[in-house]
């Protein structure tokens, strides 16, 4: 892996591998926070969000550099003081409703493949990211950075096949007039609780060097993190809007494509992008643990990394049992929002821009 990449490219990877989630990739976050806008207003309200991002992740990039807070801990000690705790309760819930999403989604995508019970979805995708986190940062770093490049390639052939096989429809969503509606307030909520997995991006921080780096990075990953998101939309619209009401809106256009196997492709890059998630934010409370054996002079032994990921995504899929896919994500995300925006956004862009304004 190259230093470039290292330092300009991989931070946006990682974002993006956080933030896709099991409703980014299904599709069905998508359809939540943007369809209601209409086409245009989906489109406009994803480039607020990829601005909010790209503003937030250059100051914290920069602001994680500089003071080498590569732990979510030490990161919001800077910004938030006595009160750092209050961001680690929220992104805890955070994690438990992406885990619970991720969870249903794994089970719902082995279910239409193989005619599977949900649960085995589930458990498989708590098997294989468990494994990952025994390994270290470089192989993780390896791993979200192929992942990631294998699902940018099954979405620009979703893109481009759904343009040859219903572009009419595609076209007539885009003409047909809809108002924008809501498109900036589901723009700043989207990148707000996204925004979040901040947190699953700090240990690859460690490659920058510059505040050059560390700027270019953040205002790169924005757009790395929201182009898939973009490609996906575009394709979604041709069923506009009767799409959003399917609980797997990639499946719904998958079967329209009639074409099995990009559809085992397509579900082979959800179920990849499932186990990424589930590494990048796990990954990062295992970071934030080490750092506080670190400080009592002690190593976190390397068994307690799966299994405090294991034990958090057991819980996570008890949690999507009981509530369900659509809930969670309709319901749960929306919650915290703006806990996010007030203990994240704001603080980053005031106290972060502040403290590098005056750090000497």
């Amino acid at each position: 892996m190259s230093d470039f990449f290292r330092r300009y490219l991989l931070p946006g990877f990682v974002f993006e591998s956080a933030v896709i989630a099991g409703g980014y990739a299904t599709g069905r976050e998508l359809v939540e926070f943007f369809m209601p806008a209409g086409p245009w207003g989906g489109l406009l309200g994803m480039l607020v969000s990829m601005l909010v991002w790209s503003a937030v992740l250059m100051v914290s990039f920069e602001l994680a550099r500089v003071a080498r807070a590569y732990d979510y801990r030490s990161f919001f000690r800077l910004l938030l003081g006595r009160g750092w705790f209050l961001f680690e309760v929220a992104y805890l819930l955070l994690i438990v409703i992406i885990l619970a999403v991720m969870g249903a989604a794994a089970g719902e995508v082995v279910h239409s493949l193989l005619g599977w019970p949900k649960l085995a979805g589930s458990l498989g995708m708590i098997i294989a990211t468990g494994a990952l986190l025994f390994y270290s940062n470089a192989f993780i770093e390896k791993f979200l950075t192929l992942s990631v490049g294998y699902l940018y390639l099954v979405y620009v052939v979703l893109v481009a096949w759904s343009l040859f096989a219903f572009g009419d429809r595609i076209e007539a969503s885009f003409a047909s007039g809809v108002p924008a509606d809501g498109w900036f307030k589901a723009g700043i909520s989207y990148a707000g609780y996204n925004v979040a997995t901040i947190p699953a991006v700090l240990f690859c921080i460690r490659h920058l060097t510059t505040r050059r780096e560390a700027l270019v990075a953040g205002a790169l990953a924005g757009p790395l993190g929201m182009l898939p998101a973009v490609l996906f939309y575009i394709a979604m619209i041709g069923y506009y809007p009767g799409i959003g009401a399917e609980a797997l809106p990639s499946a719904f256009l998958l079967a329209r494509l009639h074409a099995p196997w990009f559809e085992w492709a397509f579900q082979l890059a959800v179920l990849l992008t499932l186990v990424d998630t589930g590494v990048a934010v796990l990954h990062a409370i295992n970071e934030r643990v080490a750092k506080a054996y670190e400080e009592r002079q002690r190593t976190m032994p390397r068994v307690v990394r799966p299994l405090l990921a294991t034990v958090i995504m057991l819980l996570s899929v008890y949690a999507a049992a009981r509530v369900g896919l659509v809930d969670l994500i309709a319901k749960g995300y929306g919650a915290l929002t703006w806990a996010f925006i007030a203990l994240l956004v704001v603080p980053v862009l005031t106290v972060g821009v502040w403290r590098l304004t005056t750090r000497r």
